[in-house]
């Protein structure tokens, strides 16, 4: 076996170690010279491309590109592309920071809209994005800014580091990253907390939402820190406490999620999750585990969305305590923010609008209790 591709194959077992199966996947195809469509239907989180085109290259020129670290195959090493600044209305900003907090630091993009205007914000919503992403590719990709300045929103996107996991996925399936008081959750909620102080966020307003992995963790802060966020947004994520590793993460990821571990529990927060039928990365029976923790009859409706996609959705209302339910199912989607824009990666145009309609189920709600 020649050295050259005995690096390809390290670095294909650096990638499934970081979770990415479908970039070891295309490594491993491209030392073979075998053509590897980007979509395999893997559990990774690989850019929703139905109509990719295989790629093929000659071992040298994989492995000069593999010396070289170069992003000629994209996706390659795990990181998103770099995409240029969004221009922000006049009186925006969107800028950088880093919060430090007794659990660790991250560091975070954080937009506050021109409408504020001196006004106070109707909310703060904190963007988990997904493995590979970036706080200014999610942020392109959703849209959210621009809902942020129609409805008086503050918007903080956390950044994951690599340190802490190689393909900037957000640690949902780690023990210590699925309680209150320590790891990611924390870190999160102590970043959530601060902004919504410096910005005088009214109480109950905090809210949370991510993809993929961001998704997942999402679902962690719902449950975690019922009392810091009133609601959250699940979109092609998990449960809290599906996973305790990476083998149980990819069995959940694939449908066979195993009973929730002890010490996990459902969302006590109003959560509405956003799922694709044809999802191949996270299997859409995971809907059903973050929605149906409720356990009570919904509501059933179906429409088209303007982009063309079937949906249904079902609304489920708490009777005298626990959390509201919303939960859409989007026809022949896949794992890609429903209505997102071809600016950012991983988004279906083609679906219901996922920001607008968190957004919206977000702001519908009481105010109550302070964000603590």
């Amino acid at each position: 076996m020649s050295q050259e591709f005995t690096a390809a194959m390290r670095r294909a077992t650096q990638a499934t170690r970081a979770m990415d199966v479908a970039g070891a996947t295309r490594i491993i195809g491209e030392a073979l010279g075998i053509g590897i469509g980007r979509d395999t239907g893997l559990p990774a989180m690989a850019p929703v491309e139905p109509a990719a085109r295989p790629l093929r290259r000659r071992l040298g020129e994989v492995v000069r590109l593999l010396k070289a670290g170069k992003r000629a195959i994209p996706g390659l090493d795990g990181r998103a592309l770099p995409l240029p600044e969004r221009p922000v209305p006049e009186g925006a900003t969107f800028a950088a920071g880093r919060f430090a907090g007794p659990a660790g630091a991250r560091d975070y993009r954080l937009y506050l809209p021109a409408s504020l205007d001196g006004a106070a914000p109707q909310g703060l919503v904190l963007m988990l994005h997904g493995c590979t992403q970036t706080p200014e590719d999610f942020a392109a990709g959703t849209g959210m800014n621009e809902l942020a300045e129609t409805n008086r929103l503050i918007v903080v996107y956390p950044s994951q580091t690599r340190a802490e996991n190689p393909a900037a996925c957000w640690n949902w399936f780690r023990p210590g990253d699925q309680g209150r008081e320590a790891g990611e959750p924390a870190i999160l909620a102590g970043l959530a907390r601060a902004m919504a102080e410096e910005h005088g966020v009214p109480p109950g307003r905090v809210f949370a939402a991510g993809l993929s992995a961001g998704g997942a963790m999402a679902a962690v802060l719902g449950a975690t820190w019922p009392d810091l966020f009133a609601a959250v947004g699940v979109h092609s994520g998990l449960a809290h406490g599906s996973a305790s590793d990476v083998v149980s993460a990819f069995a959940a990821m694939r449908g066979e999620a195993a009973p929730p571990r002890e010490g996990t529990s459902p969302t006590s927060a109003d959560v509405i999750v956003f799922h694709g039928s044809a999802d191949r990365t996270v299997h859409p029976s995971n809907a059903a585990h973050v929605a149906g923790a409720a356990g009570r009859p919904a509501r059933r409706s179906s429409g088209v969305a303007p982009g063309g996609r079937r949906y249904e959705r079902l609304v489920t209302e708490p009777a005298r305590t626990g959390p509201r339910v919303e939960c859409w199912m989007v026809e022949g989607a896949g794992h890609a923010w429903s209505g997102g824009r071809p600016e950012g990666s991983y988004t279906d145009a083609t679906g219901p609008d996922a920001s607008a309609e968190m957004v919206r189920f977000f702001l519908d709600r009481p105010k109550r209790g302070p964000a603590r």
